[in-house]
């Protein structure tokens, strides 16, 4: 319920308006896309479609995964239409670019699909939030599990811009730490359709595990072609650093079983996040990414912070996002730190086997659920400047 309030409820041209800056058609479509915009409506919905008793309006657009696109539309949205808030920011160059949009107009953002670590480093600020998963915890959960399982020696094939270096430096560190060794890498561009040189460079280097560090449609090529490729059959293991469910339903378990990931959210882990995802299934006829469950749950958690302080007033509200712990079907006492990090449980995932699964969509096996403060990167090692102001 709404804080008691002498004052009439300050909400801004008496609407709420969220906004989704998303790949619509590209890498990243199953992973953003439409069913990102589906699981942010059952947010509002859920809500009650009003805060206060004022709409609740949601606007999206495809950004084509290029900076300059998605930094003219967030400042069109803010300086024109004057939405709130951005629930999410697809890719992770974009995202650095909408941050800095919002920064200036002081304006919230909550990334639920992007993963560089450097959005709660160099990038932090005092309007965003990272939400669902990052870079220095897809590394420390799988890349520690493969070197504690013997596979020390490691060659990247890494999406070439910001996401895909800073996965690749955050999992050489990983390695190194556990006594292993990079053997090397090479750059592909995003949305390659032919990684048959990468590949082969891969195989020759003779590590024992090839790091694939990209995503979407570029980590389901590089796999299917691996696979042809014979990589696997030959001794080498692949790693996918950041691996979605969508991916393994595209895959199919014949190609995927085996596979060892990290995730934030799995739809079948316990009874609420099967009756989410149920609901999500009815929507989508397909069950949901982690980064569309982290799109509801940011949602919201956002919306609850304007009902309880009655103001969409962003100091306010981020006030009171972060003085709030994040409960529900994603996340048990998540917390938002001041370096902007949503910290929350991981979990250590195996692909199932086509004789494991029970049918469509039952693809991963929980291994380990990877407490939320050894999944995140600790404040101690932070590079954001709103922890060094207070250490």
């Amino acid at each position: 319920m709404a804080a008691a309030s002498d004052k009439t409820p300050a909400i801004s041209d008496d609407v709420v308006r969220i906004g989704l800056l998303l790949d619509m058609s590209g890498p990243y479509a199953d992973i953003t896309g439409r069913n990102t915009v589906v699981a942010t409506q059952m947010a509002i919905e859920d809500f009650g479609g009003k805060v206060l008793g004022k709409n609740i309006e949601l606007v999206y657009a495809d950004t084509l995964n290029k900076p300059d696109i998605t930094a003219a539309r967030a400042r069109e949205w803010f300086d024109a239409q004057n939405v709130d808030a951005l629930m999410d920011v697809a890719a992770t160059a974009p995202s650095l670019a909408a941050l800095e949009i919002a920064r200036a107009r002081n304006k919230i953002v909550a990334f639920t699909s992007p993963a560089s670590a450097r959005l709660t480093n160099e990038a932090c600020s005092p309007v965003s939030v990272h939400w669902t998963y990052d870079t220095y915890a897809l590394a420390h959960g799988t890349g520690r599990a493969a070197v504690r399982q013997g596979y020390d020696t490691w060659f990247f094939v890494t999406a070439d811009y910001t996401f895909g270096t800073d996965l690749e430096r955050d999992v050489t560190k990983v390695v190194q730490e556990g006594g292993g060794k990079v053997l090397g890498s090479v750059r592909a561009p995003l949305n390659t359709l032919d990684f048959s040189s990468f590949l082969l460079q891969a195989q020759a280097s003779k590590a024992k595990i090839i790091g694939l560090a990209n995503a979407g449609n570029d980590t389901v090529n590089s796999i299917k072609q691996a696979q042809e490729f014979g990589i696997v059959q030959g001794g080498q293991k692949l790693a996918g650093m950041l691996i979605f469910l969508s991916d393994i339903h595209s895959l199919g378990l014949d190609k995927a079983h085996g596979l060892v990931l990290t995730t934030a959210f799995y739809w079948d882990r316990d009874e609420e996040s099967r009756k989410w995802a149920k609901r999500f299934f009815e929507r989508t006829g397909r069950m949901p990414s982690m980064s569309q469950a982290g799109a509801y749950s940011a949602t919201m958690h956002y919306l609850k912070a304007i009902e309880a302080t009655g103001t969409d007033d962003t100091d306010t509200v981020m006030k009171k996002m972060r003085e709030t712990p994040v409960n529900d079907f994603f996340a048990r006492n998540g917390r938002i730190r001041e370096d902007g990090r949503m910290v929350h449980d991981m979990y250590l995932a195996e692909v199932k086997s086509p004789s494991e699964s029970k049918g469509p969509w039952d693809y991963y096996r929980i291994l380990q659920t990877i407490p939320a403060d050894e999944a995140f990167q600790p404040l101690s090692e932070s590079r954001c400047p709103l922890v060094k102001q207070k250490s």
